[in-house]
């Protein structure tokens, strides 16, 4: 469907996900008591995505599972959603490493994950049949609207996520490559600030939309094992 996978999004991939391993086991290392800087940061990082957990899945036996699987997913799109910001390799017209996340085959992997996770829980709480009912609660009809939201949460899902980390790329590879150089050294003075203003939104664009794909991701998972 003109969807590929790249070789910049596994390398930019591969690199985070040794990043964000490298990260945890450096702040979990000697664990104590009295927690020091590091570990002070790590129980913040898991108590915040334990509170998005808690907040929409109401399933206790869900919420067991999801933790783990909301703390990996916030850090693994945080830094895959920084990447492009600070680091592209690019030799001649071959880009090799920028963010995983500009690429809609990348968002969609992680929804797609999100999607089967959460007909996973549904049907360990229901049952295949019960799950299967969910579908025309609380009325038959509705039966066709039910399936159409599980492709609209899909699509949405990863394309919100695709569409903001893709469009700040686009808009500082224009401040850097064409509008910095296209007066000369006037040109290059006044947009060196516009760049590093936008270049900060977008780290904080970045992490509001790690924080919004794992918030929406529970949201999606919590009506899964949730009776209306």
């Amino acid at each position: 469907m003109g969807l590929n996978f790249d070789l910049e999004g596994m390398i930019g991939s591969t690199l985070m996900a040794a990043a964000v391993l490298f990260l945890c086991i450096w702040l979990s290392r000697k664990v104590e008591m009295k927690p020091n800087k590091k570990q002070n940061l790590l129980e913040y990082l898991l108590d915040f995505t334990n509170g998005i957990v808690r907040d929409n899945v109401e399933d206790e036996d869900a919420q067991k599972h999801l933790s783990l699987y909301a703390f990996v997913l916030f850090l693994f799109i945080w830094c895959m959603n920084q990447l492009g910001m600070f680091l592209e390799v690019k030799i001649g017209d071959f880009m090799f490493v920028k963010s995983p996340t500009a690429d809609p085959v990348a968002t969609m992997a992680f929804a797609m994950m999100t999607l089967l996770l959460s007909f996973t829980f549904g049907v360990q709480k229901f049952g295949v049949g019960g799950y299967l009912k969910n579908y025309t609660a609380p009325v038959g009809f509705l039966l066709p609207i039910n399936l159409i939201e599980e492709f609209t949460n899909f699509l949405t899902l990863a394309l919100r996520l695709y569409g903001n980390i893709y469009a700040g790329e686009v808009l500082l590879t224009l401040l850097g490559d064409r509008l910095a150089h296209s007066g000369g050294i006037f040109t290059l003075v006044l947009v060196a600030p516009l760049a590093m203003v936008w270049q900060g939104f977008s780290v904080f664009i970045g992490s509001i939309q790690a924080y919004v794909f794992v918030t929406l991701s529970m949201v999606y998972i919590g009506k899964k094992v949730t009776t209306e």
